[in-house]
């Protein structure tokens, strides 16, 4: 039996018994179609959170406090314990080498209302540094200024998500309006460019206020949450953490790194750590949707073995005129890597429609790649060979006599 002969009669086959096939294909659909989103959902997060990461700016190296490992019997949680100073900041600004510009960051979240209109978001006290160290734009007004840190101005620079929120999407002529945040009126004074991200990632939420107001009325602390520190060029970054590290240490007079009341760390160490972990994100979820291909599999060996028992006289009549071993279990094997690949195309199909739909209404931010899938692709045609096996198996070795006397 020539191989042309098997693609032509395999289509036959599959559709003498179409509402059997859809529903035995329907398994497969689902699967490769979750695995597509899965993995979509998973690699979109990773992409949101690097760009999120690249956006922040370039060259930094972050510290933030809270202690950065060893022993102990209570540990801080990091970014919720003060340990930074704004001596520690200046200490950075004029000890370490190959610095260019050193931002210090007092963050809480506070609820900000504007007439009828309130939202729960972040709200960043910085400095003038803060703009040319985490490359923010200006859409409209102006950031932060040095007069409106030293004076303790009740000023605030809204990010494009805060805004919208606040007095709708795209609105015009907000500057010059005033926004209520812990119950103190803060007149806007600048509308920043968008950066991008979504959720917790999503760095146009957020209300910039000088440091100081921050500090004084929004949360009653001097300390930093957190220092960025821009090293002048990416060849520096490993060194500036190196020295920002020993200084600390010296000046905490801390001499044992692992007991640390600090962290810090570069952007790609952030990178690095992000990926892992929505890398691990990503497995424990495709594997997951991987469950129902191996049902859609077990539902394709099921069709198969039953099509062979309908079959057994005919399967007896053409090995009695002369069909071989290996003829059977192609004809039968062919049957089933047709119908996981059908449900594998669809299922793609499917799940890149899905992907989209999830990014357009619920805002989240899906990646279908390339290789995702191939990999779903090759999976179903896979499945149809392991689960098409064994009842191919069970085909040719039928004893012809037999199969034509089967009733």
């Amino acid at each position: 039996m020539r191989l042309v002969d098997v693609v032509e009669e395999t289509p036959f086959s599959v559709s003498s018994n179409k509402v059997r096939s859809a529903l035995t294909i329907l398994g497969i659909v689902v699967g490769i179609a979750s695995v597509i989103v899965m993995v979509a959902i998973g690699q979109g997060a990773q992409a949101s959170i690097t760009n999120s990461i690249n956006q922040a700016g370039s060259n930094l190296v972050m510290v933030m406090p809270g202690f950065g490992g060893g022993g102990g019997a209570v540990r801080g949680a990091r970014g919720a314990a003060l340990t930074l100073t704004e001596g520690d900041a200046q200490a950075i600004a004029t000890q370490v080498t190959g610095v260019s510009g050193v931002s210090q960051e007092r963050s809480s979240r506070q609820q900000v209302i504007a007439g009828a209109n309130n939202t729960n978001t972040s709200i960043m006290g910085a400095t003038p540094v803060y703009q040319a160290v985490h490359s923010i734009q200006i859409a409209e007004g102006q950031f932060v200024s040095a007069n409106d840190v030293a004076s303790v101005a009740r000023v605030a620079v809204l990010g494009p998500t805060t805004r919208d929120d606040l007095f709708g999407v795209g609105a015009t002529n907000v500057v010059g309006k005033r926004v209520r945040i812990n119950g103190i009126d803060f007149r806007i004074i600048g509308i920043t460019v968008a950066k991008g991200g979504s959720g917790f990632n999503n760095q146009d939420d957020v209300v910039y206020a000088p440091l100081t107001t921050v500090q004084q009325l929004l949360v009653g602390d001097p300390h930093l949450s957190q220092i960025s520190v821009q090293a002048a060029n990416a060849n520096d970054v490993a060194a500036v953490e190196a020295q920002i590290t020993t200084l600390l240490l010296s000046r905490h007079k801390i001499s044992n790194a692992a007991s640390a009341d600090f962290t810090v760390l570069s952007q790609s160490d952030i990178a690095a750590t992000a990926s892992t972990v929505t890398g691990t994100f990503t497995i424990v979820l495709a594997s997951i949707a991987g469950i129902s291909l191996l049902v859609g599999g077990i539902g394709i060996m099921n069709m198969m073995l039953t099509a062979v028992t309908e079959r057994t006289r005919e399967i007896g009549l053409r090995k009695a005129v002369g069909a071989r071993r290996n003829d059977i279990s192609m004809q039968f094997l062919a049957e089933s890597v047709a119908l996981t690949f059908l449900g594998g195309l669809i299922g793609v199909l499917l799940g890149i429609g899905i992907s989209a739909a999830i990014t357009a209404f619920a805002g989240v931010t899906t990646q279908v790649s390339i290789p995702s899938v191939l990999l779903a692709a090759g999976v179903s045609i896979g499945i149809g060979v392991v689960f098409g096996y064994y009842p191919a198996l069970r085909a040719s070795g039928m004893n012809p006599v037999e199969a034509l006397r089967y009733q």
